[in-house]
Order: C-alpha cells, then structure tokens, then sequence
C-alpha cells in the first residue's frame, strides 16, 4: 500500500512539472505585456500575451469570425481599473475584469467578464474559456482594416480629448475602444 501511494504521488508531480513546463514553453513564442494608463488618479492597465502573425492569416482563420476568443495567447487577457468607467456610452465599475472578443469583418465584440486568472482557452473544447453569465459589459465597436501590417498583437492606451482610448492591433486589424471615466 505504501508503495501505491508513492506511484501516486510521483505521477502527480511529474504531471505538474509537465503542466509548468508547457506553460512555460508557450508563453516563450507569445510573451507577456502589461500595459498601463496611470493620468490623475486614474489607474488602468490591460495584461496579455503578445502572439505574432508568422505568415499566418490571423482573422477569418487563426481567429475564426464569429467565435469567441481570448484576446491574446495563453491566459485570458486581464483588465484592472481604479474607477468607473463608461465604454462606449456603457458602464463598468471599478475593478478586475477578463477581456474577451467577438471578431466579425466590420466590427468587434469587446466582453468584459468578471472571472479571473483562467487560461485563456479550455483544454475540453479549445473554446474560449469564459462563463457567458459572467460578463459585466459587452460592447460593439467597428473593427478598422488597415494598410500597415501588424506582426504581433499589441494593446495600447492613448489619449483623445476627454476619451482613453484602448487600441487594438493585429495582422491588418485595429479597434478602438472609447472610454470615459466616470465621476466618483
């Protein structure tokens, strides 16, 4: 009996090592960023992992229209704010949100849910990894095409007037989405 019980226990070390050390070999193609907004009291930042486009087409293909997908590589994307905000004339409190996407040809769905820390995509189903009657915002803004070719995905904050705005970029691909702090 105690023999079975350190086959166990060696088994499940050995599949934990397996499971760090893929988490580790993936992240090594697509690293990870935090970007941040941090004007006036006001404290946003956006962590995600960084993929490249590799001679890949990334929307349509890669990143099917229509299907949810985790914004990124590896965990899902996590966007944290000190204040309400309104996006895109919607409110989000202040707090800890997953950031989800919904790519169509014209436009994408932002969802913003509240579950954290979740890799990104489901081992069951390749799926999105989000609970659906966890999101606290969805929001629609128009996807851009552009000329200049984006080889790794990459998110920004920028100032426009009285708006934050959190860009989106990659391959050929850009949204904007519009944020206005709320007053306390």
């Amino acid at each position: 009996m105690k023999r079975l019980i350190i086959i166990i226990v060696v088994i499940i070390a050995l599949i934990a090592i397996a499971f760090v050390g893929m988490r580790m070999y993936t992240k090594s193609f697509s690293p990870q960023e935090t970007v941040t907004y941090d004007k006036a009291g006001i404290n946003m930042s956006l962590t995600y992992s960084r993929p490249f486009k590799n001679d890949r087409v990334i929307f349509g293909d890669l990143v099917p229209y229509g299907e949810v997908w985790r914004t990124g590589a590896n965990e899902a994307a996590v966007f944290r704010t000190n204040a309400p905000l309104q996006i895109n004339g919607e409110a989000l409190p202040a707090g800890e949100y997953s950031v989800f996407v919904r790519p169509e040809q014209e436009s994408w769905d932002i969802i913003f849910n509240s579950e954290t820390g979740q890799w990104g995509i489901s081992p069951l189903n390749g799926q999105a990894n989000r609970s659906s009657e966890n999101d606290v915002l969805v929001i629609t803004v128009p996807s851009i095409t552009t000329s200049e070719v984006f080889e790794q995905f990459t998110i920004t904050f920028d100032d426009m007037n009285e708006e934050i705005e959190l860009i989106i970029m990659w391959d050929q691909t850009m949204a904007v989405v519009p944020i206005v702090v709320m007053p306390d």
